[in-house]
């Protein structure tokens, strides 16, 4: 995945994680995403998956607070492999989100779909 990829994807699943009092100009929240979808009951379940995966882990966010706490600990080389350690956490993270978003989508109603499109595409990056 090259890195325009790879921020594209978490521009949309950091939209869809916003919080729930979304400001005008601002991406929806899952709530008000899945409001606009009016989702059937047969659809709740991939929404109830899509919805687990989109959701911070805690755990991951303390060890993303303490390797950015011991960077200045570190010399460059081990630096490095911190990084790299957290980006790959990143891109399984991001690959669990957009496997639970692929199924939600396929099961959505081509309504559905234009929808969840219009709603999740990121605003454009200021000038």
């Amino acid at each position: 995945m090259t890195v325009s990829k790879l921020l594209l994807v978490t521009t949309i699943i950091m939209s869809l994680t916003a919080p729930l009092a979304a400001q005008p100009g601002q991406p929806p929240s899952l709530a008000q995403l899945h409001n606009s979808l009016r989702l059937r009951p047969d659809q709740e379940q991939a929404w109830r998956s899509f919805e687990m995966a989109s959701r911070p882990d805690p755990q991951e966010d303390a060890r993303r607070r303490d390797a950015f706490e011991r960077m200045d600990s570190l010399r460059a080389p081990q630096r490095i492999d911190l990084s790299i350690q957290m980006m790959r956490s990143d891109l399984d993270q991001m690959e669990r989100e957009g496997d639970a978003l692929k199924s939600l989508y396929g099961i959505l109603s081509p309504d559905q779909q234009a929808t969840f499109d219009r709603e999740t595409t990121p605003p454009p990056p200021p000038r």
